[in-house]
């Protein structure tokens, strides 16, 4: 399996760590190995900022407020359109607010690094067909899938 991850940065309000886009392009490759897809695939991330991230769930979701992450999915019930030079399956897009994240890596108390990649992992599962919306049963094995694979990439919580 190869992940071909493309990563914009079209913001000026935050600048991005050393290691951020790699650690991006892990979080992907790693979503897709826990979840056991060996297919090549294609995602594309944008990094925003907050007004940007607002307009976007504004047009596409009639949310007007800003969010952290949202996620466009190119399949449906894990069909995929393809690449069809490279045979990949094309599995969305990310969009990132760098600031949330900073603000959210502030607010429970863990490092940029451990954010952006959970924001990275949230989205790739909600591009493989995850939803957390209604609660309950679906939230709790998104939420377990997340930790395993932060875990895996070195970026568990420390639980005291």
């Amino acid at each position: 399996m190869s992940v071909k991850v493309n990563i914009y940065n079209k913001q000026k309000a935050v600048k991005l760590p050393t290691g951020t886009r790699l650690l991006i392009r892990k979080a992907c490759y790693a979503t897709l190995e826990n979840e056991g897809i060996d297919e090549h695939a294609e995602v594309d991330v944008t990094i925003v900022d907050d007004s940007e991230i607002k307009q976007i769930n504004a047009e596409f979701r009639n949310i007007d407020s800003s969010t952290d992450v949202l996620s466009f999915p190119l399949g449906e019930n894990g069909n995929f359109d393809r690449n069809p030079e490279t045979d990949a399956i094309m599995l969305g897009d990310i969009m990132i607010s760098a600031e949330h994240a900073v603000a959210q890596a502030d607010l429970y108390g863990h490092g940029f690094d451990r954010e952006i990649a959970f924001l990275a992992v949230h989205s790739m599962l909600h591009l493989l067909g995850y939803d957390h919306v209604d609660g309950g049963i679906q939230r709790a094995i998104m939420r377990e899938k997340e930790e395993k694979i932060l875990d895996d990439l070195g970026l568990a919580i420390n639980k005291v």
